[in-house]
């Protein structure tokens, strides 16, 4: 049977015609106007105008970040540049109406449909092309055929996405990965910036420009709103949808992965499993696991382990953080790991949320730190765990310079004033530095700021909050910077 005779072309240049309004009106839908930009837009948006590199743009990251949305400010912004809006193409390739059509068809309909002769200068926007099979090839044909069209793509079954445009895309795509929202970017959109202000700390004896807060208390209970529910732009917005976390993210979020995403593009056939597995995960980031450990708690095979650890991670709910020991070395056989979310707010969704005095508390706040840290997709992080006497020893993070196979520095993550008034029960984190040669090291408290010196080990402690805030900071600083030398 031919699908594509069963709905008429007509139809076709109808659904064309909704999704796109401003062929006669000139803007996009007031909806989208209203929404704040993600503060990634500035960095996205150049790579957008840029048409003298023939390259397609693939936006990546997981669902419900902004990404539709960012696609729809894009082309707002591109119209208020004279941009003709009859050039500007949007298609959401999940429609059902779009079956059977390859790339190009879609594209040749919406040329038909705005009664254009050439196809020269248009900016085309295909959102979810992960719902078309073997979507790849199709967007390599149509950047090469024509030149002078610009193509931006978006998708959230990043597994596919990441692995395929490596692969069949090289020299035609460009990847830009759009993540959960930072703390920074939480402060932003909700405006809160007068919480924060720029400052400076002394960290290794020396001045270091930082935002600080006047106004500790008020800013953890930010911090902790933005754990339970910071992570999506649409729930930071909505007081109503978080009241209902449970069936907004999981529902939309979570099952739609598990249940959907996952098993169509990696042919998983127990679905519960996998569902159980991230379940269990979740209630438990933060913590270390080993292969043994987990099979033991799930009942499901090593093999079987890796690959659900290796899908989630693909799909950007998880993230793996490997151990090396206090001489910063590998083990050769990876037996223990530690698993965290890649958005603390992903935990209250399936469960229920935390406050500051929970005992969950600290790995919570040492998911949202990790979280912040995931943004820059370049960094090999690690904790550090040991022998230690009778006892074991660990530090939280360890970035380690692959080009020089060393550590460059370490962050003791702590929801806790104590070590500020008594940081010598800093075991841990003292011998990691003495082994390592360190002269300074963070800590991070619950609303403490100062300096410690111990053994000659400069201890800058500076609150959480504080910390997750300035890692967004400094991200898009060193993103902006990366952008401007790529283009």
């Amino acid at each position: 049977m031919n699908f594509n005779n069963v709905i008429p072309t007509s139809k076709r240049i109808e659904r064309l015609q909704y999704e796109n309004p401003w062929w006669l009106s000139g803007q996009v839908q007031q909806t989208y106007m209203d929404m704040s930009k993600r503060l990634y837009f500035d960095l996205f948006y150049p790579f957008v105008k840029e048409t003298e590199i023939k390259r397609a743009v693939v936006l990546m990251g997981p669902r419900r970040v902004g990404k539709t949305v960012m696609m729809f400010h894009a082309i707002q912004e591109l119209i208020k540049e004279k941009v003709s809006p009859q050039k500007i193409f949007f298609i959401g390739i999940d429609n059902p109406i779009y079956m059977q059509l390859g790339l190009e068809d879609i594209l040749l309909l919406a040329k038909e449909a705005v009664h254009l002769e050439s196809l020269e200068g248009c900016f085309v926007f295909f959102d979810e092309i992960q719902y078309l099979k073997d979507w790849e090839r199709h967007l390599k044909v149509l950047v090469d055929f024509y030149p002078k069209t610009k193509f931006i793509v978006s998708g959230s079954a990043a597994a596919a996405l990441r692995l395929q445009s490596s692969e069949s895309g090289a020299g035609r795509f460009t990847d830009f990965m759009l993540p959960p929202l930072t703390f920074h970017e939480y402060i932003h959109l909700k405006g809160l910036n007068h919480l924060v202000q720029s400052k400076s700390i002394i960290y290794n004896e020396k001045e270091v420009p930082f935002f600080t807060t006047h106004d500790n208390k008020a800013l953890n209970k930010e911090f902790f709103h933005y754990l339970n529910y910071g992570g999506y732009p649409e729930v930071v917005l909505s007081e109503k949808i978080q009241r209902d976390m449970g069936r907004y993210v999981k529902s939309d979020i979570v099952d739609k992965v598990l249940l959907r995403d996952l098993p169509s593009l990696y042919g998983i056939k127990d679905v519960q499993e996998l569902n159980s597995f991230f379940s269990y995960l979740a209630y438990n980031t933060g913590n270390e696991f080993s292969y043994e450990k987990l099979g033991r708690d799930s009942g499901i095979q090593k093999e079987i382990i890796k690959k659900y650890l290796e899908y989630l991670e693909a799909a950007f709910l998880i993230k793996v953080i490997h151990k090396i020991d206090d001489n910063a070395k590998k083990f050769k056989r990876i037996t223990n790991f530690k698993v965290y979310l890649t958005n603390p707010s992903l935990r209250t969704a399936l469960f229920s949320p935390i406050q500051e005095t929970d005992n969950e508390s600290g790995n919570m706040v040492e998911t949202a730190i990790f979280s912040q840290w995931m943004h820059r997709e370049n960094l090999d992080l690690k904790y550090a765990r040991w022998k230690m006497g009778r006892s074991e020893g660990e530090v939280d993070i360890v970035l380690i310079d692959n080009k020089l196979f060393r550590p460059q520095w370490c962050v003791e993550v702590k929801w806790s004033n104590r070590y500020f008034d008594k940081p010598q029960e800093l075991n841990s984190l003292l011998h990691f530095c003495n082994q390592n040669s360190f002269k300074a090291t963070l800590v991070t408290t619950m609303d403490q700021t100062g300096n410690r010196t111990l053994d000659n080990l400069n201890i800058t402690f500076v609150p959480a909050a504080i910390y997750a805030y300035n890692i967004g900071v400094v991200t898009l600083i060193q993103k902006s910077n990366w952008m401007n030398e790529s283009l």
